[in-house]
């Protein structure tokens, strides 16, 4: 098993709502020598930058997390800049991880790469099964390269690269920006701001039939630490909570949450996504041990609750 404590390890994306909580674990484990590169410092999709973040820093162990994220809306707005932004700064990570002889690469890549029709439980040999769903397709796609690449460096260069694929994620210290927030934050802001606003209904896209799976941030973090210390293989491993809901019952969970008692309307023109979400977690188990610890309840409870404690400083 790595001795994480005494490695130097790169955490790409970790000044990030995801980030913050691997590098919280990290220093759990008592990792002091830390690096975490931010945008304003490190362009991660520019090659000269990358390479000199390698040659100044030095890590022996990266685990990449930083990406270009965002919900429906984003992806569709932006599907060339989540494309290109994604898959360059996985391939020059990788190339330049490996020309500097890491010791370890830890891809986190997207429940967005599988197929748009995976039968449920999503098990991840079904991942070259078919085509993304269409609105999150080129974010998809450019972080399944990951995978690809990892594999391919593994064979000719024998770089000890893993890849993981988290569900969708959520918790305390996410985004809710109203242009690229997730669904969990996005309808926790507007159910709010419907309650103040004194609404008496609420509008939300699609039909409220597609579901997801969510995994609380802070169980995503633990997974993310376990697989870099425990797993050492070539195949892509799933992270989640192995559940799914509706996003119909998702929204009325919000509601009650937040206060929100106005009509729910559904807008069917807008896009659902995916139509199911769930993951087969049994090998992330079987592998390293890990099992989300952190109910759904307690997990949306406590994230609202921190949204309205801090949502001036959001604002």
């Amino acid at each position: 098993m790595l001795d994480l404590a005494r490695k130097r390890v790169l955490v790409t994306g970790g000044a990030g709502f995801f980030g913050t909580w691997v590098v919280r674990r990290l220093r759990d484990l008592g990792c002091r020598e830390l690096v975490i590169p931010r945008h304003r410092d490190w362009d991660l999709t520019e090659a000269a930058a990358v390479a000199r973040l390698y040659e100044t820093t030095r890590p022996e162990v990266v685990i990449h997390l930083a990406a270009r994220v965002g919900g429906i809306a984003a992806n569709r707005e932006s599907p060339g800049r989540f494309f290109y932004d994604n898959l360059m700064m996985g391939a020059l990570l990788l190339e330049h991880g490996r020309r500097a002889g890491v010791e370890k690469f830890v891809s986190v890549g997207t429940v967005c790469c599988y197929p748009k029709h995976t039968p449920v439980p999503f098990r991840e040999e079904a991942l070259w099964d078919g085509y993304p769903e269409e609105t999150n397709a080129p974010y998809g796609l450019a972080k399944k390269m990951l995978l690809v690449q990892g594999q391919a460096y593994r064979q000719e260069y024998g770089l000890n690269a893993i890849f993981l694929l988290p569900v969708n994620l959520y918790g305390p210290g996410d985004s809710f920006d109203a242009a690229r927030s997730h669904v969990i934050p996005a309808l926790i802001r507007r159910c709010v701001e419907a309650r103040e606003a004194g609404l008496d209904e609420l509008v939300v896209w699609g039909t409220g039939r597609a579901t997801r799976e969510f995994l609380y941030v802070e169980d995503a973090a633990e997974a993310v630490v376990l697989a870099t210390l425990r797993y050492e293989d070539t195949a892509p491993i799933n992270i989640g909570a192995g559940f799914e809901i509706s996003i119909a019952e998702l929204v009325e969970r919000i509601a009650v949450l937040t206060g929100f008692t106005g009509r729910l309307v559904w807008d069917s023109s807008k896009p659902d996504g995916q139509p199911r979400r769930c993951l087969d977690t049994s090998r992330a188990e079987r592998e390293f041990g890990f099992r989300a610890r952190t109910s759904f309840a307690e997990g949306l409870d406590r994230t609202v609750r921190w949204y309205l404690a801090e949502r001036p400083a959001d604002r």
